[in-house]
């Protein structure tokens, strides 16, 4: 039965991807949305970026009808810690400062709330474990995202609204917060997937008692 849920909600995730990435191409006017810009500019948001990562890897999940290796395994938490990040920063730092429902209108709904929500309960329902040190290479995306972010602002300078580089408003407080701001969420990256490797490992070490 574990196993039945867990590819629906690959199913699922796959589906909501492609459904969220229509919504958020499809012409449209000011929708009240907020963290989403018009066509492929919308690829510079971690929160994109993460969700399509989560996507792909549910469908590759699917290709493998079910099968889940190690190296995919590894892949299930990198991409449920991505986008367990994007759920944490968008209901924790952004929502109190913008307001909830512009920030879960259109796809962001889909990007900033099921999805993620969706991720990090197909993950916890796998079976197979990973060892410590993967949990290391699990918070890569936010890493690397945030490298490149503030590598563009210092290359090309942050710019004026709406044409700024800072389109998260990190560096409104200066460049000093804006590297908590980044530590903070690189740390949580990593927390989050040390979390859903545990979570997972007590709901097979539950199910295997009980069969």
């Amino acid at each position: 039965m574990k196993k039945k849920i867990v590819f629906i909600l690959n199913i699922l995730i796959f589906a909501f991807t492609i459904l969220g990435l229509v919504i958020m191409f499809a012409p449209k006017g000011n929708d009240g949305s907020l963290l989403s810009s018009t066509g492929l500019e919308n690829l510079k948001y971690f929160t994109v970026l993460s969700n399509i990562f989560c996507g792909v890897v549910a469908g590759i999940f699917l290709l493998q009808k079910g099968r889940c290796p190690s190296w995919l395994m590894t892949l299930k938490l990198a991409a449920a810690a991505a986008v367990m990040v994007t759920f944490l920063v968008v209901a924790c730092f952004f929502g109190p400062i913008y307001g909830y429902r512009a920030l879960y209108l259109g796809s962001n709904l889909w990007f900033h709330l099921i999805i993620p929500l969706l991720g990090m309960i197909e993950f916890c329902l796998l079976d197979g474990e990973l060892p410590f040190r993967k949990t290391f290479l699990a918070g890569a995306p936010a890493l690397v995202y945030g490298c490149v972010y503030l590598g563009n602002i210092l290359i090309n300078g942050k710019g004026e609204w709406p044409h700024t580089n800072d389109w998260y408003g990190f560096l409104n407080w200066g460049y000093g917060p804006a590297m908590v701001i980044f530590a903070v969420i690189m740390l949580t990256s990593w927390g989050m997937a040390c979390l859903l490797r545990a979570v997972g490992k007590a709901i097979q070490s539950i199910s295997s008692k009980n069969k």
